[in-house]
């Protein structure tokens, strides 16, 4: 697909309402002015057209907007830091700036930021979806902004997106697992939602039909949070299993490192009692107290790439653009966290 659709304007709202641009205007900036039934009327024409306010129409008749955004779901991680630099050095080199916000994982912190970049006319936005529905992103759609999906394969055309092989990389930890002989692992995922979880899971059980281990050899500890705090109680709860695992596998490193701290404070000795592996390799990783065994994902790659695929939708050759899906393999990075004996 090609393109994008054009935003809503506000002649447009007046002519579905049937009244004049000023009288919009008044609806917008002076309520006070029109009769109710007016703005009732005015106010539906707005909703069915998706209009947003724009504060910088004046920007936008001198050319694009050289504000980018970024939207991911936890500034914290540092993996999304890098994600950031990424974005920024290709935006900076491209004499454009970016706009960083976090969802926290949460969908009405996602619709709340979208609407606010759709306000001020962002000149295209990146973001790692919270929303499972999409639905948020549907209606972003309608202001005629570009996006690009970062972390996260697009279901559809009408999107580029960049992401990495999860299922691969899930395959990566556990078969390296299992060839150490492990046959009890738990995997500390995170919220259902999240695809990354998912795939990191099925990638594991494919690992295990690989070696001829049944798929209960994986047992998953669910958490809400991708953060060392879910992970230190994560890491309580394997402690607490009447058949401790001999590994652990984690959804990220922040949840690993949780988990690591936890077998730590309990006196559990890692590798030799209990083996971790986490994923994204960020750079806290190497330097745990156990340097910690993790799947790497090229973060600083993801952002860069990302931004460029926005710009080359917002440049000079927009009317050309294809959507493009570009898939990153993952690399198993093997620290002393996973070298003990199952």
């Amino acid at each position: 697909m090609t393109g994008t659709a054009r935003a809503a304007s506000i002649k447009d709202v007046a002519r579905e309402a049937g009244v004049s641009v000023g009288t919009v205007s008044n609806v917008i900036n002076r309520p006070d002015r029109v009769s109710e039934e007016t703005r009732r009327h005015v106010q539906s024409a707005i909703s069915r057209l998706g209009y947003v306010r724009s504060d910088y129409a004046r920007q936008l008749r001198a050319g694009s907007s050289r504000i980018m955004a970024l939207l991911v779901l936890d500034m914290g991680n540092p993996f999304f830091v890098d994600i950031a630099r990424g974005a920024e050095r290709t935006a900076r080199d491209a004499g454009l700036r970016v706009m960083v916000c976090n969802s926290s994982q949460d969908p009405h912190e996602e619709a709340d930021y979208l609407s606010l970049f759709a306000e001020q006319r962002v000149r295209g936005v990146l973001v790692t979806p919270a929303d499972p529905s999409g639905a948020s992103l549907r209606e972003f759609r309608r202001q005629g902004i570009p996006f690009v999906l970062v972390d996260r394969v697009a279901a559809d055309a009408d999107a580029c997106s960049v992401s990495v092989d999860d299922v691969a990389g899930g395959s990566l930890a556990i078969r390296h697992l299992a060839a150490a002989g492990h046959s009890s692992i738990a995997y500390v995922s995170g919220p259902a939602h999240l695809q990354q979880v998912r795939d990191r899971r099925e990638g594991g059980l494919l690992a295990l039909a690989e070696a001829g281990l049944p798929a209960h050899v994986l047992q998953e500890i669910p958490v809400e949070r991708l953060d060392f705090a879910a992970g230190r109680d994560a890491g309580a709860r394997v402690l607490g299993l009447a058949e401790r695992p001999t590994a652990v596998f984690c959804a990220n490193d922040l949840l690993a490192l949780g988990v690591l701290q936890a077998m730590y404070a309990a006196g559990v000795r890692v590798p030799d009692d209990i083996a971790i592996v986490g994923y994204d390799d960020i750079e806290f990783a190497a330097g745990a107290t156990v340097p910690l065994t993790s799947v790497r994902q090229p973060a600083f790659t993801i952002g860069s790439i990302a931004a460029d695929l926005l710009l080359q939708e917002t440049g000079e050759q927009a009317g050309q653009h294809v959507h493009e899906h570009v898939v990153l393999q993952p690399e198993l990075v093997v620290r002393q966290s996973s070298l003990g004996r199952p």
